[in-house]
């Protein structure tokens, strides 16, 4: 297997899309604390490259894995999987 196909993806929802080609993902996940078992939401932010420019905030995008960007940036858009309203 070829190391390319196996990078990481991500779904989260666009909270800005301010910068140039450059959006903010917001993407939230769900895990038991491992002390108290009660389900804690685990929220992190990625920036992301947007070369067409065309995510607006409040759409639920596919993040991937990709090289080194910029000093922030490691994660390109896959897919816009739903438009904000």
């Amino acid at each position: 297997m070829n190391e390319r196909n196996h990078r990481k993806e991500r779904v989260g929802v666009v909270v800005s899309d301010k910068m140039n080609k450059s959006i903010v993902v917001n993407v939230e996940r769900q895990l038991m604390h491992p002390l108290y078992g009660r389900t804690v939401k685990i929220k992190k932010r990625y920036v992301a490259h947007d070369e067409t420019n065309d995510c607006k905030v409040g759409d639920t995008v596919r993040i991937v894995e990709t090289r080194p960007l910029s000093k922030t940036k490691r994660w390109r858009v896959g897919e816009v999987l739903q438009r904000a309203e």
